[in-house]
């Protein structure tokens, strides 16, 4: 397998050029062989940016993939699943700007993933929400570095935060992409089908047609995980919020997805043991993609002063600073919760 094996990452971005030389560069040594990104009515610069890295063969840049009545990404979705970086994929990872894969296994790359588990079609890599650290102002600092404080490995709720992304094998058996798992399946394939958790658990058929959350109570990254930093600073926040969500545009990001997503109860710098700093600083170094990095940078500071200008953004700044971290549920706790569901099912 090794170095051969061709993994594409499917990413969809707005007005994220800060974030993205980071995040490309840990893929890149994460083993991704092919990005296919999809880019959205960017203001900050980023849609020049990812013409600049197509220009230097690092990636496919698609613009404005289409009507957005469903959202940006399902439509970009659609096209994904015809282009040529899909369909000549051995495996394929739909990914956000803020999700970095983490491998726990060999030199910590996805071949060396795929390699423990030869028997795989799809592994589920289930997400590790790390948390916003008390940290209030955006500054230019990698986002793995800064965010260290993570959900216990063991989490009994909330379900939203055992989403997973699903890292699938092309061989034909689901005929369209998903944000968390593939569609269409064909049910002559599904037979088939092996699907493995962030564990190197064999998944029951559940999840071979459905499923986009791992169970809750359970340990789920022995193998890797999906770290996922959906918070950021509370400027970063703000701007997320600004920004609307990928999957339903019109959506808004609110004090209680804040507040199911803000877990400090444990350190994890596991991912920094990936070495993609000397990839990161290259980029950073380029004479055209350097100037467009701090030129995004600046477009943060200048979007964030511009939304504090409103009374409506200062209330609900502070809101999220009077917030504290996450509150842990246990098992009991969180049955209460469930209980009630279980009984009428």
């Amino acid at each position: 397998m090794g170095a051969a094996v061709r993994v594409t990452a499917v990413l969809c971005v707005k007005n994220e050029g800060a974030f993205l030389l980071e995040w490309l560069a840990h893929h890149r040594a994460c083993g991704v062989s092919d990005f296919l990104v999809f880019s959205n009515d960017c203001d900050d610069g980023t849609e020049a940016m990812l013409d600049r890295l197509q220009a230097q063969g690092w990636l496919t840049h698609v613009r404005n993939p289409g009507p957005h009545g469903e959202g940006p990404q399902w439509a970009a979705l659609k096209q994904a699943d015809r282009h040529p970086l899909v369909t000549g994929a051995d495996w394929v990872l739909p990914l956000d700007i803020d999700e970095f894969v983490n491998v726990h296994v060999g030199d910590r790359t996805i071949p060396a993933l795929l390699s423990a588990l030869p028997e795989a079609t799809a592994i589920t890599l289930t997400w590790r929400l790390f948390g916003n650290a008390g940290v209030v102002e955006y500054r230019d600092a990698p986002v793995t570095e800064t965010f260290t404080r993570a959900a216990p490995a063991i989490l009994h709720w909330p379900w939203r935060a055992l989403l997973f992304k699903t890292l699938v094998r092309n061989d034909g058996s689901y005929g369209k992409l998903g944000v968390h798992r593939p569609r269409a399946p064909l049910a002559g394939r599904l037979a088939a089908q092996r699907w493995f958790d962030g564990s190197g658990r064999v998944l029951p058929a559940a999840f071979h047609r459905g499923r986009i959350f791992s169970d809750v109570g359970r340990e789920h990254h022995a193998l890797v995980q999906l770290n996922h930093y959906p918070l950021g600073a509370v400027e970063s926040f703000l701007l997320k919020r600004d920004r609307g969500r990928a999957v339903h545009a019109a959506s808004g990001l609110d004090a209680g997805y804040w507040v199911e997503r803000n877990f400090a109860a444990e350190e994890d710098r596991s991912i920094l043991g990936l070495q993609s700093r000397a990839l990161r600083e290259t980029l950073q170094a380029d004479a055209v993609l350097g100037p467009l990095h701090r030129d995004a940078v600046a477009w943060r500071h200048q979007r964030f002063r511009a939304l504090m200008q409103e009374d409506a953004w200062r209330s609900f700044y502070g809101q999220i600073l009077m917030a504290g971290p996450t509150r842990v549920l246990d098992r009991q706790a969180a049955e209460a919760i469930w209980k009630p569901h279980l009984d009428r099912g």
